[in-house]
């Protein structure tokens, strides 16, 4: 399975080998194997390298809709098995001051138990993906998914064409 996520991914690295990792000890926690639909999905907290991982063991992707991105440039991943309601937050664990090489080997060697801390799930279950309606942007004319159009001015446009407003404070 490492050469399948290389392949994918399109090289060797430590980032991947976190992905491939925490898909191994997800495997083993909640008994599954690679999702065929929608029966396991994954929220991860990054768009790093090891999320490729994590497509080719697990089955999750985005167009299938079981790949969620939550960005919070963690090395996190919220693993859902659907068919038996179980989950799992793998989280990578602070390493000691490594060389590349050490580190590297650590990563893709080393116990994966002793890599990630296991803790509960923190995300709900998202729903399954839905299909929705395609609208026509009165501004642009480019198509767009309805669930993303907004009403401004009495136009339906898309969320390039809309024109924010908001009074709250960052």
């Amino acid at each position: 399975m490492w050469k399948k996520c290389v392949e994918f991914h399109g090289h060797e690295c430590g980032g991947l080998a976190i992905g491939y990792q925490a898909a191994l000890y997800a495997r083993e926690l909640l008994n599954i194997e690679k999702s065929q639909d929608e029966d396991i999905v994954c929220i991860t907290e990054n768009d790093a390298c090891g999320v490729d991982a994590i497509q080719v063991m697990l089955g999750c992707s985005l167009g299938k809709g079981n790949l969620l991105i939550k960005m919070r440039g963690k090395q996190a991943f919220s693993i859902f098995n659907r068919k038996s309601g179980k989950s799992v937050r793998l989280v990578l664990r602070e390493m000691p001051e490594l060389s590349r090489e050490e580190r590297m080997e650590k990563l893709m060697h080393g116990d994966y138990h002793e890599l990630f801390d296991v803790k509960e799930t923190v995300d709900v279950l998202p729903v399954k993906a839905k299909i929705f309606n395609s609208v026509y942007c009165e501004n642009c004319g480019e198509k767009t998914s309805e669930n993303f159009i907004r009403l401004q001015g009495g136009k339906k446009l898309c969320l390039d064409c809309f024109e924010g407003y908001s009074r709250f404070l960052d």
